[in-house]
Order: C-alpha cells, then sequence, then structure tokens
C-alpha cells in the first residue's frame, strides 16, 4: 500500500465548474445543450467529439455548436424527452376525447332513463303498448350504451397500451443514456447520480469506497498505436476491472482513461485488497494484437481509494480519492494509494486533455 503527499498549489474545481469556465471562456451561451455538449467532451467518452469541439476555437458559433450536437448525439435528451411528451399529449387528448364522448353517451342514457320513468310511473297513462314502447326503446338504448362503452374500453386499453411503449423507450432510453458505449460500463451520468446517493444512509459510510482507475501513460499509447487501438486497450480494462469485482460493486468509465468504483459493504483493507486485484492483473493481462503480434503492453493502472466517512459528500469523496489517485501517479504509476488525513494536492486538472 502506497501513499504520496504534495503541498497545496491548487484545488481542483468541481466537474461543473470547469466546465462552465470552458464555456465562458470561449464566449459560449450557457444553455442546456451547450453545457450537455462541453460535458461530454469533458468528461472524454467520445475523444472524436473533444477534438472536435476543441477544433472549434474559442470563436464557436452557435451554429457550430448546433451542428456538432447534432452530429453526436442523435438521441440527445432534449430530443427524446420533447418526443415522449408530444406522443403522450397525443394519447391523452385522445382519452380525453374518448372519455368525453362516453360522459355524452351516459348521460343521454340517463336522460332517457329519466324520461321513461315518468312515463310508466304515471298509472293514469298507463298501458300495455306504453310498457312494450318503453321496454323496447330502454333495450335498444342499453344495448347501444353496451357497445359505446366497450368501444371505449378497447380505446381506453389502446391509449394506457401506448403510453406503456412510450414509458418502455424512455426507460430504454435511459439505460442507454447511462451507458458507456465503448465499454458497456456505467457512464459518468449515472455515476453522478450513484456518488450521490452514497451519503442517503450515512450507517454505511465508514464500508464505502469510492476508488479511482486512470490507465498510465494512455496519451502515449494513443499517440503511438491510434485511437482504435485505445479504444481496444479501454474495452479490455473495463472487462477486467467487471471480472475482478463483485456484481454488485458499481462500476463506471468517468473519463477518457479514467474508471470509477463503489464499494459498499467493506473495509479499507478490503477494498485496497480488491484495487490491488484489479492493478496485478491489468499489469501481467497481455495485450497483443493477435494478427500482428504487436504488443501494446504492459498496460498499467494508478489506483486512489477514498472511504466515504473521510468526506462530508459527494463532492468531496470524488475530490479525496482524485487526490489519492495523483498520489499514485505522483509515485511513479502503477500502484494504488489510500486517502490519508494531511494528503494535499500539487496539480489543476486540465478539460480536454487525457492525464498520463
Amino acid at each position: 500500500m502506497t501513499t504520496a503527499a504534495a503541498p497545496t498549489r491548487a484545488q481542483v474545481p468541481d466537474v461543473a465548474g470547469q466546465i462552465t469556465f470552458a464555456m465562458r471562456s470561449m464566449g459560449v451561451a450557457p444553455i442546456p445543450r451547450n453545457y450537455e455538449l462541453f460535458y461530454e467532451a469533458y468528461i472524454g467518452s467520445n475523444p472524436a467529439l473533444t477534438r472536435d469541439l476543441a477544433a472549434l476555437g474559442s470563436q464557436a458559433t452557435q451554429e457550430e455548436l448546433d451542428a456538432l450536437g447534432a452530429q453526436y448525439f442523435t438521441h440527445s435528451p432534449a430530443r427524446v424527452f420533447d418526443d415522449a411528451h408530444g406522443r403522450i399529449a397525443a394519447e391523452l387528448e385522445t382519452l380525453l376525447r374518448v372519455l368525453r364522448q362516453e360522459q355524452i353517451s351516459l348521460e343521454s342514457y340517463n336522460k332517457l332513463l329519466g324520461e321513461t320513468y315518468k312515463r310508466i310511473s304515471s298509472k293514469n297513462h298507463t298501458s300495455v303498448e306504453l310498457i312494450e314502447n318503453a321496454l323496447s326503446l330502454l333495450t335498444q338504448a342499453t344495448g347501444d350504451t353496451m357497445a359505446h362503452g366497450e368501444r371505449t374500453v378497447e380505446n381506453v386499453v389502446q391509449r394506457s397500451q401506448e403510453m406503456d411503449q412510450v414509458r418502455k423507450e424512455l426507460d430504454e432510453y435511459k439505460r442507454i443514456a447511462n451507458t458507456d458505449s465503448l465499454t458497456r460500463l456505467s457512464n459518468r451520468r449515472a455515476f453522478d447520480d450513484r456518488l450521490a446517493a452514497v451519503y442517503n444512509n450515512p450507517a454505511m459510510r465508514p464500508v464505502t469506497a469510492l476508488v479511482l482507475a486512470d490507465i498510465d501513460n494512455f496519451k502515449k499509447i494513443n499517440d503511438t498505436y491510434g485511437h482504435p487501438v485505445g479504444d481496444k486497450i479501454l474495452a479490455t480494462v473495463a472487462s477486467v476491472i467487471r471480472a475482478n469485482v463483485r456484481r454488485d460493486v458499481f462500476v463506471a468509465r468517468t473519463g477518457g482513461e479514467e474508471f470509477a468504483l463503489i464499494i459498499e459493504g467493506n473495509t479499507a483493507d478490503e477494498v485496497m485488497g480488491m484495487a490491488e486485484r484489479i492493478r496485478r492483473t491489468l499489469e501481467t493481462t497481455p495485450f497483443t494484437n493477435s494478427r500482428t503480434r504487436i504488443n501494446y503492453g504492459p498496460v498499467t493502472v494508478s489506483v486512489g481509494v477514498c472511504m466515504a466517512s473521510y468526506a462530508e459528500d459527494a463532492g468531496e469523496l470524488y475530490h479525496r480519492a482524485d487526490v489519492a489517485l495523483y498520489g499514485a501517479k505522483n509515485s511513479g504509476r502503477n500502484c494504488s494509494v489510500l486517502f490519508e488525513d494531511g494528503m494535499q494536492k500539487d496539480f489543476t486538472k486540465s478539460w480536454l486533455i487525457y492525464k498520463g
């Protein structure tokens, strides 16, 4: 187990602060679709988007940003939810129209019952013919009302099925939106939500940990062998991490080459044992092209760990795990560091770049 300390120069800003600063620096309007664009670029899950956004420079127009959004976000949240909203609104409008028609039908039937009752309740005007006519009229009206009611039920069922389909599509979109397409792990959005939930149960804090693992010298790998090779390495690293932890451990790809694990129910020593198992497994995993026999390895990771009891909230927990991760990088990489009181940070993350 390795620890490292360094004097403080600057505290790492939170993600939202970094993005807001970058948008302000480029003169970009602080609107939701622009924030989504910069968020995806910042976390590095789509290197092509990151490069294209950086290529726009500091004078990007809104038209250029929107074109970039249309290129990379074919299933953007705004579009998906607008479509779902429109479909649900249309189904509700149809449902209300059906129910209004049913109400009119029942009111007419009720009126007919009342008028018929008045006629046959008068002993002075009652006759066999009147009763027969009333029964015939009621039979016809009852049949019509029942048929209309059946059609109403069918319409209601159909509308309900349509809205249920929209719900299923939204659930599927949410699953896709929370999944990193390259590694099939959870993505930064899902991670942010899960990390925030860590502090919902104070009793679990002493046995809950955040683990950050960052591939060492990944930029060099990309520069030397190209992004397709880098993508394969990312996918392999993700598989190794997933295979070396329990199924209930939350695993996400949170940035270009950074992975995060939220582990519950374990002591610090146990978590460090898991971190070391992942690190050692990756260190000995072959990264060789089966066709060309080129060896891309060894591929190693630096790991930072912080127990939730060492932080007051999710933001501080992430920051302190990041401090430990920097300690691992600063100690020569390919090691695991547990955050301890007194550890500080000596660097500021730059956005739109890979860490080494």
